[in-house]
C-alpha cells in the first residue's frame, strides 16, 4: 500500500468549521486545528477525549496511582507498576477498570489491590468511563486512532471526518549523512535562535540523536522544549549514581563515579578510571569515599543535602520528588535506591519549562507537529513500536493505529527533511519497519530508495572538512614502533586517535611493566634477590596493582606473581648472558621501579635496550640481549607457536591480528649483524602457572623462538641447515635422508626449485615432489621408503618456512614499513583522512581501542 496523504489541517479546519466540538486523536493536532479559528468561540472547540472527559491536559495518571498504590500498599514498587500497567492499558483498550479481572493469569494480589484504588481515583480514564457529551453538533477526526475507552465518550450521533485523502504522498528524499554528527551540523546550518519557533525535531527519545541535538542546540544558544526529562539532569543523575556507588563495595572504580567527580567541578585523569576507588586513594576522591562509606547514616534528605553543599546546587525539585514518594525520611538502603532508581526510570515526572525554541518531539509519542519546517531524524528501526504482547489487545487494530500515526507523522510541516546515516558500524542501518507496509520497493538500507548522500565539503578535490590554511609543517614520522605498526594496519584511524585521546590504565598493563621491570633489575642485580626479597617484590607488586582488580582475586594474584617471578629467575639463572662485551654502552629506557625501590642502579646495557633506526623507519625496545645473535623478549600474555608469530607478521595480504614485534626487532637487529642467523624468543613467564601448582613445569613450555637466516628460502633448502633439520623429523624421513647424505642431498637442491605455495596438497601434487622423490629414490637403496620420506621432507621443509625468517621476508618487511610510514606522512600533511578500514579492508573491532570515535562504513571521509 502507498503512502496515504495526510488531510491538510487548514482542510481538517473548514471541514469542522461549523461544529460546536471536535474530537481528535491526538492534542498537537487539535491545538493545530485550534490555532486557525477565526471567529469568536465560546468554550472548548477541538480536544481530544480525554482532556475533554477531564476538563484539562492530560495526567501522567500512570505515576498518579503508582504515587497513590505506594502510600496504601506494601507491595515492591516493581509489581505495583506492572500491575498499573496492565490494568490501565486493559482498561484503554478493554473499557473498563474491572476488565482485567477477566484474564486469570494476570489477577493477583497487587492487581486486585490496583484495580480497587484506582477505581476511586479521579483519573482520566475514570473521567473518560464516566463522561457525557452535551453538544449537539460533534465532529470526530480520525476516529479508526481512538481506543475502545476513548469511543466510549461518542454520543449516538456525530460525524466523522478522515485524517488522509484518496492520493499518495510523494515522500521527500532521504537525505544521507555519513555520521550523526553531520547530521546535527545540518541542522544547525538551518535553525538560529530567530526561526526556533518555527521548527520540529521529530527523533527517538532514547536514541543518541537526543543528547547530540540537545548539547548542540545547548552550544549554540537555541532555545528548545520537549527534550530532556527529570532524569536527565546532570545533577539528578549524578545523585543517583552517588547512592548507587556506596553499595556498589570494594569494586567501585574511579570512572563508576566521575559523573559526581564532573558535577563537582572535579578532573581526575581518565587513566585512574579503572582503579577501584577504595584502593587507588586519590585525594580528590576523598568527599566520596567519605559519603558511600556513611551513607546509610542518612536519610535520603539529608544525602541529597550533602551532594547539594558539595555540589553548590539546589535540587528543589528533587526534594519534592523525595518526598511525594514517601521516602524524604526513610534511611537509605540498597533497596530503596534501586526502587527509586526503577521509579524515576519508569515513570516521567513532571518537568517545568519554558515551551519556547525548536520543538522536540518523541516519534514513538507524537502523531502530528505543527511547524513550518519538521526535520526528521534517524528513521530507523528505533521509530517503530514494540506491539503490545496482551490479550486484551487487538492487534492488527493497534498495529494499523501504529501504522496511520507513523503516515501522519513523517508528513508533518509544510516542509519535511528526512536525515538519516546508511550505515553504522560498518553495517546498514535498517529504515523503520513502516516503510515495509508502505512502500513498494525492495530495499536494505537507505540508500536503495529516493536518496541523497550528502558529504562533508569537498577541499582540493578531497572529501573532508573545509580546511583553514596554517603556516605549520606538518611534524615528519621518521620510525613507527610494533605496537603502532599493529594498530595502523589494522585501522588507521584507531592508530591516529590513540595519538591523541588517553585511555584508563589496565591491570595487565600495570602487572606487565611490574614484571618486566623486575627482570631488567634481575638481570642488573640477581644478588639483591634472596627469599625475603622475592616477597618483597610479591607483596609490592599486589600494593601497585590492588586497585586495578577485585580484592577476591588478591590471592590467586600474588601466587601468580610469586611463580611468574621464580619462572623469570629460572629462566635468567640458567639462560641470562653471561658478557655484555659485544655491545657499546647504552643509557636504557626509562626509569625501573625495583632499581628505585632496592636502591640500586640499572646501567647494564643488555637490557631496556631503546632503538631508533631511521634508515629503515623502525624503533623499539629490546627486553634482553642474551648474546650477540638472540633477543628475547618477557611476555605476560598467553603463549603463540612459532608459526602463529610468522603469521602474524603476514603482509600480503595482513593477519587479521596483526603483531609485527619479531619481524622489526630481526629488521633492526640484523642490521648490526648482517649475514648471520639470529633468534628471537618470546618468554611467556605465566605460560606454566597451573603446571607449576601440580608440579609439572616445565621451561622450555614457556619459549617461542624463531629464527632468521640471512639468505633466501629457496637458499635454505639446500643449506647444511635443512638438511640437519630434516635429520631430526619424522622416522622415515630421517631413514631416508642419513643414507641419501648431505651432498647429494644439496646437489638435488640446485637443480630444483621449492614451489612458492605453502598448501600441502598443492606441493604433493607440484612437479617439484614429483622430481625431488625421484632423484631421491635414484640415489638410495630398497631398504627405505623413498616416497614417504620424501613426502615428510617436503611437510618439514614447508613447515619450516612456516616457522622462520629469510632475507627475503625482511626485506619486504621493510618495503612495507617504507611504505607505510610515507602512507602515514601523507596522512598527517592532510593530504586526505586517516581511514577506517585497514590495509585487508574491515578492521579487526576486537583489536579496537576507539571504537566509539570511529565512523565506520565509509573508508575515506
Amino acid at each position: 500500500m502507498p503512502i496515504q496523504r495526510a488531510k491538510p489541517v487548514e482542510t481538517l479546519y473548514e471541514d469542522v468549521a461549523d461544529y460546536d466540538l471536535v474530537l481528535t486523536p491526538d492534542a498537537p493536532l487539535a491545538s493545530a486545528i485550534n490555532r486557525r479559528v477565526d471567529v469568536p468561540q465560546f468554550g472548548t472547540f477541538a480536544t481530544t477525549p480525554r482532556r475533554l472527559a477531564a476538563g484539562r491536559r492530560e495526567q501522567a495518571e500512570d505515576r498518579s496511582a503508582f504515587l497513590e498504590v505506594i502510600d496504601r500498599t506494601d507491595h515492591d514498587w516493581k509489581s505495583i507498576s506492572y500491575a498499573i500497567g496492565n490494568v490501565l492499558q486493559c482498561w484503554e483498550h478493554q473499557g473498563s477498570i474491572e476488565s482485567i479481572l477477566d484474564y486469570d493469569s494476570y489477577v493477583d494480589t497487587e492487581t486486585s489491590d490496583v484495580v480497587e484504588i484506582m477505581a476511586e481515583l479521579q483519573s482520566t480514564s475514570r473521567s473518560l468511563t464516566e463522561y457525557t457529551i452535551d453538544e449537539e453538533s460533534i465532529a470526530v477526526v480520525g476516529e479508526q486512532q481512538f481506543t475502545t475507552l476513548e469511543r466510549a465518550i461518542l454520543p449516538d450521533d456525530y460525524d466523522q471526518f478522515d485524517l488522509f485523502i484518496d492520493e499518495p504522498f510523494d515522500y521527500p528524499s532521504f537525505n544521507i549523512f555519513d555520521s550523526s554528527a553531520d547530521i546535527i551540523d545540518a541542522i544547525l546550518d538551518t535553525v538560529t535562535a530567530t526561526t526556533a519557533e518555527n521548527v520540529a525535531v521529530v527523533l527517538d527519545a532514547s536514541s543518541r540523536y537526543s543528547s547530540l541535538i540537545e548539547a548542540a542546540f545547548d552550544a549554540a544558544g537555541i532555545p528548545y522544549y520537549g527534550g530532556p526529562g527529570f532524569i536527565d539532569e546532570p545533577d539528578h543523575r549524578a545523585f543517583l549514581n552517588l547512592c548507587r556507588a556506596g553499595f556498589r563495595g570494594g569494586e567501585t572504580t574511579v570512572g563508576d563515579v566521575q559523573p559526581v567527580l564532573t558535577q563537582m567541578g572535579i578532573d581526575v585523569p581518565i587513566d585512574h578510571n579503572n582503579k577501584r576507588l577504595y584502593e587507588a586513594g586519590i585525594p580528590e576522591t576523598a568527599w566520596i569515599r567519605e559519603f558511600c562509606q556513611s551513607l546509610t547514616t542518612y536519610t535520603f534528605k539529608e544525602a541529597l543535602t550533602e551532594y547539594e553543599s558539595q555540589t553548590d546546587t539546589s535540587l528543589v525539585s528533587f526534594h519534592e520528588e523525595l518526598g511525594q514518594l514517601g521516602i524524604a525520611d526513610v534511611p537509605v538502603s540498597a533497596d530503596t535506591v534501586d526502587e527509586l532508581a526503577y521509579y524515576l526510570q519508569t515513570y516521567e515526572v513532571p518537568v517545568n519549562r519554558e515551551n519556547e525554541g525548536v520543538l522536540l518531539a518523541d516519534a514513538k509519542s507524537a502523531g502530528y507537529v505543527d511547524r513550518s519546517v519538521v526535520f526528521h531524524v534517524g528513521l530507523d528501526e528505533d521509530w517503530t513500536h514494540s506491539p503490545p504482547q496482551r490479550p486484551w489487545v487487538d492487534t492488527e487494530s493497534q498495529f494499523q493505529r501504529y501504522l496511520n500515526q507513523f503516515q501522519l507523522l513523517i508528513q508533518s510541516g509544510v516542509e519535511q527533511y528526512y536525515l538519516v546515516q546508511d550505515t553504522k558500524g560498518g553495517k546498514p542501518v535498517t529504515p523503520c519497519l513502516y516503510f515495509g507496509e508502505l512502500l513498494d520497493d525492495d530495499y536494505d538500507q537507505f540508500s536503495d530508495l529516493d536518496s541523497v548522500a550528502h558529504r562533508r565539503p569537498v577541499a582540493d578535490g578531497q572529501i573532508g572538512f573545509e580546511k583553514e590554511e596554517l603556516d605549520v609543517e606538518a611534524e615528519t614520522v621518521e620510525a613507527i614502533s610494533q605496537s603502532s605498526l599493529n594498530s595502523y594496519v589494522n585501522s588507521p584511524r584507531d592508530y591516529f586517535f590513540s595519538r591523541l585521546v588517553d585511555g584508563p590504565d589496565k591491570d595487565y598493563f600495570t602487572e606487565g611493566n611490574l614484571f618486566h621491570d623486575f627482570a631488567e633489575f634481575y638481570v642488573n642485580h640477581p644478588e639483591t634477590i634472596d627469599a625475603d626479597a622475592l616477597s618483597d617484590v610479591v607483596d609490592v607488586m599486589a600494593d601497585e596493582a590492588r586497585p586495578l582488580f577485585a580484592g577476591t582475586d588478591e590471592p590467586l594474584r600474588r601466587r601468580s606473581y610469586r611463580i611468574g617471578l621464580e619462572t623469570i629467575i629460572e629462566y635468567l639463572d640458567a639462560h641470562g648472558p653471561e658478557s655484555d662485551d659485544f655491545l657499546t654502552p647504552s643509557s636504557g629506557w626509562g626509569s625501573n621501579f625495583f632499581a628505585d625501590y632496592f636502591d640500586e642502579p640499572i646501567d647494564s646495557p643488555l637490557t631496556e635496550r631503546w632503538f631508533e633506526n631511521t634508515s629503515i623507519g623502525i624503533k623499539g625496545k629490546i627486553d634482553l640481549v642474551t648474546a650477540p645473535d638472540h633477543l628475547l623478549d618477557f611476555k605476560s600474555g598467553r603463549k603463540k607457536s612459532r608459526r602463529d608469530v610468522v603469521k602474524q607478521a603476514a603482509i600480503d595480504p595482513p593477519n587479521d591480528t596483526p603483531n609485527f614485534q619479531a619481524a622489526l626487532y630481526l629488521c633492526h637487529y640484523r642490521t648490526m649483524h648482517p649475514d648471520e642467523p639470529i633468534s628471537f624468543t618470546f618468554f611467556h613467564f605465566l605460560e606454566t602457572v597451573d603446571d607449576v601448582i601440580t608440579g609439572d613445569a616445565d621451561l622450555d613450555d614457556t619459549l617461542t623462538t624463531v629464527k632468521y637466516y640471512p639468505w633466501t628460502f629457496d637458499e635454505h633448502v639446500g643449506s647444511r641447515q635443512a638438511y640437519e633439520t630434516l635429520l631430526d623429523g619424522y622416522n622415515d624421513c630421517v631413514a631416508t635422508f642419513e643414507e641419501l647424505g648431505f651432498d647429494a642431498y644439496a646437489q638435488i637442491m640446485t637443480e630444483l626449485s621449492f614451489p612458492g605455495t605453502t598448501a600441502k596438497d598443492e606441493l604433493r601434487e607440484s612437479s617439484f615432489a614429483a622430481s625431488f622423490t625421484a632423484a631421491v629414490d635414484e640415489q638410495t637403496g630398497g631398504d627405505v621408503d623413498v616416497e614417504k620420506g620424501c613426502d615428510q621432507a617436503i611437510r618439514e621443509l614447508n613447515s619450516c618456512r612456516k616457522k622462520s625468517f629469510f632475507r627475503d621476508d625482511l626485506d619486504a618487511i621493510e618495503r612495507f614499513v617504507t611504505d607505510r610510514i610515507e602512507e602515514l606522512n601523507q596522512y598527517r600533511r592532510g593530504d586526505t583522512r586517516f581511514p577506517v578500514e585497514g590495509l585487508d579492508g574491515e578492521p579487526n573491532y576486537r583489536r579496537i581501542d576507539h571504537r566509539d570515535l570511529l565512523l565506520e562504513g565509509t573508508t575515506d571521509e
